[in-house]
């Protein structure tokens, strides 16, 4: 967020230094009040447009995320899925197995 501190004390400073420079300008006092609510009006104005643009980043970046979350959990899910049934397989396989082994040995008895 510094660089966002960093604009908004630059605009800062270009508001109050015009303010100051219209101050001291030979208009007389309606126009003096006139161009500093005007260049308050644009900074005011700028100060909205980056608020906005910033703020469309920032929900840019986590709306991404967001995506980036829910693709690795519905990953995660599809490889437990396939996991669990690589183990029930395996189990299967050896049960198979252990009843072929106990078989053979009531067949020798």
């Amino acid at each position: 967020m510094s660089k966002g501190n960093a604009i908004i004390g630059v605009l800062a400073g270009a508001a109050i230094g015009a303010a100051i420079g219209v101050l001291f300008a030979p208009d007389k006092g309606d126009k003096t009040r006139r161009k500093i609510k005007d260049g308050f009006d644009n900074q005011k104005d700028e100060l909205t447009n980056k608020f906005n643009s910033l703020s469309e980043q920032v929900k840019s970046k986590f709306s991404k995320a967001k995506v980036d979350l829910e693709t690795g959990f519905d990953d995660l899910v599809a490889n437990a899925q396939d996991t669990k049934e690589d183990v029930i397989a395996a189990l299967e396989k050896k049960l198979t197995d252990l009843k072929a082994q106990a078989q053979a040995a009531s067949d020798k008895k």
